[in-house]
């Protein structure tokens, strides 16, 4: 990495990243009242307003957002005619899944193997601490040199909207000339990388019903319509032969133009057991970064230990639908749920709620913005030239940005490459990432600042 002085700086500073992710990891972020508190996302945004008015921030608010949860809005005043550039994170994080299946306390930041493990560490608390640290940095190097906003979202992992609706309402609050999503990731540990496009998202819950109770499956079953039956073959009409998606009337066959992805390095990164083959068509890039895909995220039924011989008289299934820039996702949403409908056997009665929802997203890589981040990932990673790949994950946030301010100039950066293991057991951040994105964005900073002033 650079030996700058600025490079030192954002060294020296890695110490209180450390310290500072460790206390934000500790917050039980969740954005579901139904597994978490909701005191834990209020503490944890209480965290980031501290540390926002700490470092001389001003207009620092908690916005109330109409799903109620909460953004941390904040404005940096920089020199008179800079530019200003918009800084994204999220605060909120995935559910830890089964805490006994991690190696250590996910929400204890451990270090291990050279890395920090902890919930949220690279998906997104890590990109709070990759913001401030650059800012930090630059301030000891005669100051930030264009006017920064930052927002960091209460419920980007529950797609619920809130901050999206609340932009819309106020659209004067985030306008900038740039926009740094600090939510997405190096393809590899070390390979500088912008994401250029980002998959849109429909959520929907399924419930099947057949009976008006469970019945003795002894007594009645072979003629009593079974509601979980039911259900698994609505869901496998969702998938063909090779596990391609299938909904119908829903493009499947674009391709991905750009970097690719070696099937070998994906079924390491992926951890695919020995002998188990890939789904779908067309190359992995193909797959995961153009076309959509659909993931049976949960089944409510029966568990294993317990369960009593019965016809189920009732099912359901919350489903993740990914569709790629091109694909309206109300429209992906008003398809899936005509499948669910039609693919429903034996009369069963069949009703299709919408949870959440976003938009796909492509970015101007052609950008002066881009061309100045392009110049500082090079000089924080020794020379090695900004790769441009798609992402698979969601940020519905991206779109609404767009539209409502299309002169802004987006780029995506972040800290989940893969061996972060986002949204898994085991999630980690690589520190050495932390260290070259911080010194990348402060060097982004000043070269924006340069190009426009």
């Amino acid at each position: 990495m650079s030996d700058s002085p600025l490079a030192r700086t954002v060294a020296a500073l890695q110490s209180r990243a450390r310290t500072e992710l460790a206390e934000l990891v500790a917050f039980r972020s969740v954005a579901d009242p139904e597994q978490f508190p909701k005191s834990e996302c209020e503490a944890a945004a209480g965290w980031i307003v501290d540390a926002l008015r700490a470092d001389g921030f001003q207009d620092v608010a908690l916005l109330d957002t109409p799903d109620g949860t909460q953004s941390v809005y904040g404005f940096l005043p920089g020199p008179q005619g800079a530019p200003t550039v918009l800084l994204y994170a999220h605060y909120d994080v995935q559910p830890p899944l089964d805490e006994a299946a991690w190696d250590s306390p996910p929400f204890t930041l451990t270090e291990r193997d050279g890395r920090w493990y902890g919930r949220g560490a690279a998906d997104c608390k890590g990109g709070v601490i990759l913001h401030l640290t650059a800012l930090r940095a630059l301030r000891e190097h005669g100051g930030v040199p264009v006017n920064v906003k930052v927002i960091v979202e209460g419920s980007e992992e529950q797609g619920t909207g809130g901050l999206e609706r609340y932009a819309e309402a106020h659209p004067e609050l985030l306008t900038a000339d740039a926009l740094v999503i600090g939510d997405a990731g190096n393809f590899r540990v070390g390979l500088p990388t912008a994401t250029a496009t980002l998959r849109g998202m429909t959520l929907v819950r399924v419930s099947v019903d057949t009976l008006a109770g469970n019945l003795h499956s002894g007594q009645f079953g072979g003629a009593a319509p079974d509601a979980l039956a039911a259900l698994v073959r609505i869901l496998d009409s969702l998938r063909a032969e090779d596990g391609s998606t299938t909904v119908d009337g829903l493009a499947a066959d674009a391709t991905w133009e750009g970097l690719q992805y070696p099937e070998e390095e994906f079924r390491k990164d992926a951890k695919v057991l020995d002998g188990v083959g890939l789904i779908g068509g067309g190359t992995i890039a193909d797959r995961i970064w153009a076309r959509p895909a659909v993931t049976v995220l949960g089944i409510d039924c029966p568990p294993v230990v317990g369960a009593t011989p019965s016809v189920q008289a009732g099912a359901r299934a919350l489903i993740s639908l990914r569709v790629p820039p091109g694909t309206d996702a109300a429209e992906a949403t008003r398809l899936l749920t005509i499948h669910l409908e039609n693919a429903a056997p034996w009369g069963a009665r069949v009703a299709v709620e919408q949870v959440g929802q976003g938009q796909a997203f492509r970015a101007d890589t052609d950008s002066p913005a881009y061309a100045s981040m392009a110049s500082a990932l090079r000089e924080a990673y020794d020379g090695q030239e900004m790769q441009i790949a798609g992402m698979g994950g969601s940020i519905p946030l991206c779109n609404t940005l767009a539209s409502l301010y299309p002169e802004t100039e987006i780029l995506l950066i972040g800290l989940s490459e893969p061996d972060a293991q986002i949204h898994a057991v085991n999630e980690s951040v690589s520190p050495e990432e932390l260290e070259r994105l911080s010194l990348a964005e402060a060097l982004f900073l000043q070269r924006y600042a340069a190009e426009r002033g």
